[in-house]
């Protein structure tokens, strides 16, 4: 005898729903999704054979250079625009289980003062060249963040804040690119030059070079000339130096709240201009230190955020003109450039400050 239940009837009805809303977004997004993931599983492997370069970069160059291939892009817009957006900043939460803020804090206080001093340096150096050369908002602040926090993870962090477009992503992930190659090949033997200790050097490169994978290329080299252990230290550095995407971006998010409501007459809304995947990064940073979870735990999960930042970088390369990037590349080059001189002076001249060198 059938007896009707609500409790299944519910059940079946949630499932045929979500069913329904699975294969709509499937339907809408899921050429462009697999568009770009067909794109950063070699680059991936590429930045693993070529650390100094990286995965985001291998994917922003592939997604460019197959732009231009494509004839029919309609079919895989909606899909590239959502991974440039939403996988992005999925990619920055995940980022939060790699940071455990008791050690951090702990073995990195000691750089702090340093810290503090390059990213001031950066972000100052971008806003009067900014000013100088009439630089785009977006481009000043992604370069300026970027050189003075860590790279591509918090250009990956700011992007959305702000509103940057795919362009001025893959312009300002090029222009750190750049200064993180020349970085991690020149910075072993200037240390040897200017005769950094061990200690020294690990500070230098934890605070001067933008990149995580650049900070691990120059203190392994560091490292097999001297028979030293200063990639330990560097590496804290730089995750210490991470922190700071936390304060940067809701900054900007504010910044920008008022900067529309002065443009537009409206109430400034912190709700509205709040970035929550900001939030979720912090409390992934949270769990990962209050109930101290083990690297079994969190390793996995760091390495899915650098892969899901590779397959957005392949979303932002879909949607980059490579000719207009090379044409409007100048300024946010020497922009980069001036970031990367004065955080380099800074870090060097803060140790002598500090009795370090």
């Amino acid at each position: 005898m059938w007896c009707f239940s609500p409790k299944i009837a519910a059940e079946r009805y949630f499932e045929k729903e979500w069913r329904k809303l699975s294969m709509n977004f499937l339907k809408k997004n899921g050429a462009g999704l697999l568009l770009c993931l067909v794109i950063a599983v070699p680059s991936w492997f590429l930045g693993q054979a070529v650390p100094v370069i990286g995965g985001p970069v291998f994917a922003i160059l592939i997604g460019m250079v197959l732009t231009l291939i494509l004839t029919k892009k309609e079919p895989f817009l909606p899909g590239v625009n959502y991974t440039s957006k939403k996988i992005l900043q999925a990619a920055v939460v995940f980022l939060g289980f790699g940071m455990n803020l008791t050690e951090i804090l702990a073995k990195g206080k000691q750089s702090l003062p340093i810290i503090i001093s390059t990213i001031s340096t950066s972000l100052i150096i971008a806003f009067i060249l900014y000013k100088a050369l009439k630089l785009r908002t977006n481009n000043a602040i992604l370069v300026g963040v970027g050189s003075s926090i860590c790279g591509g993870s918090a250009i990956a962090a700011t992007a959305p804040v702000i509103n940057a477009s795919d362009e001025e992503v893959a312009q300002s992930i090029s222009v750190i690119f750049l200064f993180n190659v020349l970085a991690a090949l020149i910075f072993p033997t200037l240390g040897a030059m200017l005769g950094l200790s061990n200690e020294g050097f690990g500070l230098f490169a934890g605070t001067a070079i933008n990149d995580t994978s650049s900070v691990t290329a120059a203190a392994t080299a560091w490292d097999g000339i001297h028979g030293s252990n200063t990639l330990e230290s560097a590496a804290i550095v730089k995750m210490t130096r991470t922190l700071a995407i936390i304060p940067i971006t809701l900054i900007l998010a504010i910044y920008r709240g008022r900067k529309e409501k002065s443009s537009e007459g409206t109430t400034f809304s912190l709700k509205k201009s709040f970035p929550y995947f900001v939030l979720f990064f912090v409390l992934a940073s949270v769990v990962t230190t209050v109930f101290q979870l083990p690297a079994e735990v969190t390793a996995p999960l760091k390495e899915l955020s650098k892969f899901l930042i590779v397959m957005a970088m392949a979303a932002i390369g879909l949607n980059t003109n490579i000719v207009k990037l090379v044409k409007t590349g100048g300024k946010p080059i020497f922009t980069g450039f001036c970031c990367w001189l004065g955080i380099s002076l800074v870090s060097l001249g803060m140790q002598h400050v500090l009795n370090i060198w």
